[in-house]
């Protein structure tokens, strides 16, 4: 106790460590056990063995490879994508100082603040017109317009406040624009880039209602979907259900754990600054 009462905020960083940590050791647990074991003991007891049978056939069942591969497909292409158009985005608005700059970040913070739902029907209706609907491209394109506006408005604030000389001296030493852009713009803001993509990794892989609308084809859903959707059909027993959410997680968490170091340097560099 005395300890808690001499480091309060210590105390607290561990107690909310562990509330995040038990939901995911709970649902681990839960899918390494039978359904007997579960019915017999409750969710919170420990198995008396690995029953792996669970996941396996959840894995079968959804065709989980294929859902896997598509998701990180998706989010991959939408990081990489989002972050190159947020570059190029605030490259001309925080350095290149187009005119009306203040009316064009208010547009990329009116978009970020605009809900999903209503872009179900423009975005279902022009994949039809184009031929795109129902086709992983479809949503890349999607999502690398939504998460790109995010990172526009972020990079701009970042790159406004760039040192002109920097740019200026480069420009005497005969630097064009894009030799400005790509050799002393990105590797300064690549700190900020690092966190921008794990951001735009794991928020498109947790997206579930454009995939849902966009992606009707089992060969081309995601893993949120496949989780969503046969959780609806009410086809899984309680440790199906736990096997399916610890499959559904683990690999956007083993991409922040991977990234961790990058997500940690990105944040201490901007504090820094």
């Amino acid at each position: 106790m005395a300890a808690v009462r001499r480091y309060p905020v210590l105390a607290a960083l561990v107690i909310a460590a562990v509330f995040m940590i038990l939901p995911f050791l709970i649902v681990t647990i839960n899918a390494v056990k039978s359904p007997a074991e579960y019915s017999a003991n409750g969710p919170l007891s420990l198995p008396d063995g690995l029953y792996l049978d669970g996941l396996k056939d959840f894995w079968e069942r959804v065709d989980f490879g294929q859902k896997l591969v598509n998701s990180l497909l998706i989010s991959g292409s939408v990081a990489v994508g989002a972050v190159v158009l947020s570059v190029l985005n605030a490259y001309a608005i925080g350095i290149g100082r187009i005119k009306g700059r203040p009316w064009v970040l208010a547009f990329f913070v009116l978009a970020n603040m605009l809900p999903q739902e209503a872009l179900v029907y423009p975005v279902y209706y022009l994949s039809k017109e184009v031929g795109l609907y129902d086709t992983r491209l479809s949503v890349i394109i999607v999502f690398v317009v939504i998460q790109s506006a995010f990172g526009t408005y972020l990079l701009s604030s970042i790159l406004g406040q760039f040192p002109r000389e920097i740019i200026e001296a480069a420009q005497i030493d005969g630097a064009n624009k894009w030799q400005v852009l790509w050799r002393i713009v990105v590797p300064v803001s690549r700190p900020t880039m690092g966190v921008l993509m794990v951001l735009f990794f794991i928020w498109t892989w947790n997206e579930f209602l454009l995939p849902l609308v966009m992606l009707i084809s089992n060969d081309n859903q995601t893993v949120s979907v496949a989780l969503g959707v046969l959780q609806g059909q009410r086809l899984m027993d309680a440790t199906m259900t736990n096997a399916a959410a610890l499959l559904g997680v683990l690999p956007a968490i083993v991409f922040f754990l991977v990234f961790q170091r990058t997500l940690t340097r990105g944040i201490a560099v901007g504090a820094v600054k």
